[in-house]
């Protein structure tokens, strides 16, 4: 459901499953091979192992197509308009999220849901290009949108439509996780562009802070509606990892001067 890192190599995808020992936990390295290209990428993995990326489809570099790997790696197709598609986020029931182009114009991208049998188009919020990041179990996507005259950039919720998070006050903001109750964790301009900042959305988007720098984001959010990402401290020389629960608490570093 959230946005995730994950490891990628030019020869394919590879997926980590842990296999408990008495003694440790050890991991197995599994190739998730391409869509017949030399490279893939795995952006998002559900409970189930399934997991998301795009690859391309043929060896001499081909196009990059979405895929749903199940034990094997399945072709989303491009069915926007356009030749590319990108697969983001996965719920436990094996829909994802992303983007594709919808037409031959590579400036042109809208994000699509897939719900097992086919790949939607959810629109924009009146402006060109929309990107799904992150969807939850129910099916409700977030990501960011243009708006009308493609001036400001805008988080969405879509739960069978596309609605405007608005912003902090500033003319940015982009939903980056969701929750299975439709709550949504992000970042966005304040007022005036004054700095950037993670927000919660629960049907009003709030300011969480920072750790008493000038910036903050919000990259995932769990069911209890406890958000993670990065803060700036005072005097934004160094960022910290946070768990936020109503209160911003400082995660730490490994002994460096950042964490995210």
């Amino acid at each position: 459901m959230n946005r995730t890192l994950n490891l990628a190599l030019s020869i394919g995808v590879l997926l980590f499953l842990p296999a408990l020992c008495s003694a440790a936990v050890t991991y197995t390295v599994i190739d998730l091979d391409t869509l017949g290209g030399t490279y893939s990428q795995g952006n998002g993995i559900n409970n189930s192992g399934q997991v998301t990326g795009f690859s391309t489809t043929a060896p001499n570099g081909g196009v990059d197509h979405a895929f749903l790997y199940d034990g094997t790696m399945h072709d989303l197709g491009s069915p926007l308009g356009g030749e590319y598609t990108f697969g983001i986020g996965i719920n436990d029931n094996g829909h994802v999220t992303g983007n594709g182009y919808t037409s031959g114009d590579a400036s042109q991208q809208h994000a699509f849901l897939y719900d097992g049998s086919m790949m939607h188009d959810l629109g924009t919020l009146g402006g060109s290009q929309s990107r799904g990041y992150a969807i939850n179990n129910s099916g409700q996507v977030t990501g960011i949108s243009h708006t009308t005259g493609n001036v400001t950039e805008h988080a969405y919720l879509y739960d069978g439509s596309m609605h405007d998070l608005g912003t902090l006050g500033g003319t940015y903001s982009s939903g980056n996780a969701i929750n299975n109750s439709g709550q949504i964790a992000g970042e966005s301009f304040t007022t005036g562009k004054a700095a950037l900042h993670a927000f919660l959305y629960d049907g009003t988007m709030h300011d969480i802070g920072t750790l008493g720098g000038s910036g903050s984001r919000g990259y995932g959010i769990n069911d209890s509606g406890h958000v993670t990402g990065w803060a700036s401290l005072t005097g934004d020389a160094a960022y910290h990892a946070y768990l936020y629960d109503g209160i911003m608490h400082d995660l730490g570093t490994l002994g460096g001067s950042n964490s995210v």
